[in-house]
């Protein structure tokens, strides 16, 4: 997977997808969006009757009948595979995203934007579920200001809605946009996915806007350390990867190329409390998501837990370039890697990715 690159700031582009140079958004548009999107209070009441799915296609209707006729040709797209896989790590103005940018919406539609976010993600926790999300355009505000451009910053992330909204058939809900991917594949009888996901973050310190104060993935690289130094000497050895990694291996673009071979310690070879360990970093990614969502995905994966192998490369603080981790399960894949500073230098910063062996893109492919 190609590192970030600041390259040059893009300038303005269309709504329409793909969006080449990003949206252009000023550094004044990109914090009055996170403003209007930092209070976790849902407007629209006319789903509130609705529930599980019902709920997440209502909020997806009820944001379309918000949009310009111009908009919703741009933002409601086929749903095919090479729509879905439209998503990278890269800002916009770099790796161009299919959909409509924050930038580009009104107050009205941010809100109703907001209110389909709410609903999908988990709303409890700092830094984790919609705290998360905020926090990493917070932080892409940041970039804009010391360095960046304005290819930086919440402006420049993207929504699009692949297929029609329904309970019944496929249909994709993607936001996108630098250092942060998550999708919604709803798929019918065949069930959800909700992979892959992206999580980055840069700068690794702490950001304040709005009076409130983020650090994304602090808490991943934390519970990582804690699992890793966790492991006796003889643990470690077999868990220990003798190649050096400077990103994720199965970034955008790495599509099911997952090895044929695990590799690393088998996690049912642990005591129940390191684990417990390895159950706590999956944790983290999956309560991204809404608590029913998240339940289903975690009873699958817990179940999984004997048969999934941890592995690891660098340093078990994970602090440093090249430090790097991975768990890989029966359907489980997460990956965490730190490389070097793009615009702020000399500071590494952690790329991560969460992908399933079976339910990447919905199960489709």
């Amino acid at each position: 997977m190609p590192g970030d690159s600041a390259g040059s700031p893009g300038g303005p582009g269309g709504n329409g997808g793909p969006g080449g140079s990003g949206s252009g958004a000023s550094v004044d548009t990109s914090t009055a969006i996170t403003a209007a999107m930092y209070t976790m209070t849902m407007t629209n009441t006319s789903c509130a009757g609705a529930t599980g799915l019902a709920k997440v296609v209502c909020l997806t209707q009820a944001f379309e009948a918000t949009l310009s006729d111009s908009l919703l040709s741009a933002v409601q797209l086929p749903y095919t595979l090479a729509n879905a896989q439209k998503w990278s790590n890269l800002p916009a103005g770099l790796s161009a995203r299919y959909g409509i940018s924050l930038a580009s919406l009104n107050g009205t539609q941010r809100t109703a934007f907001k209110d389909l976010m709410l609903a999908v993600l988990a709303l409890n926790g700092t830094d984790e579920g919609y705290d998360e999300m905020i926090g990493s355009m917070v932080a892409d505000n940041y970039l804009a200001v010391n360095g960046g451009g304005t290819t930086y910053g919440a402006g420049n992330f993207y929504v699009s809605i692949l297929g029609t909204p329904s309970t019944t058939g496929l249909w994709e809900l993607l936001f996108t946009g630098h250092h942060y991917t998550q999708p919604y594949t709803f798929n019918g009888s065949a069930g959800s996915g909700y992979t892959p996901a992206f999580r980055a973050i840069e700068p690794t310190y702490t950001v304040t806007e709005n009076g409130k104060t983020y650090q994304p993935m602090e808490q991943e690289r934390l519970a990582f350390a804690a699992l890793l130094t966790s492991l006796s000497s003889s643990e470690q050895t077999t868990a220990k990867l003798s190649s050096t990694f400077g990103d994720v291996v199965l970034g955008p673009g790495q599509d099911w190329k997952f090895p044929a071979t695990k590799v690393g310690l088998k996690v049912g070879s642990l005591t129940a409390d390191k684990q417990t360990l390895v159950l706590n970093a999956i944790k983290l990614y999956v309560n991204d998501l809404d608590a029913a969502s998240a339940a289903a995905v975690l009873a699958k994966y817990t179940s999984e837990l004997a048969d999934t192998y941890l592995s690891y490369a660098g340093n078990t603080s994970v602090t440093a370039a090249n430090d790097y981790i991975r768990i890989d399960g029966p359907n489980v894949w997460i990956e965490f890697s730190y490389q070097g500073g793009v615009i702020i230098k000399n500071m590494p910063h952690p790329h991560s990715v969460w992908r399933d062996h079976t339910t990447d893109y919905g199960g489709t492919k």
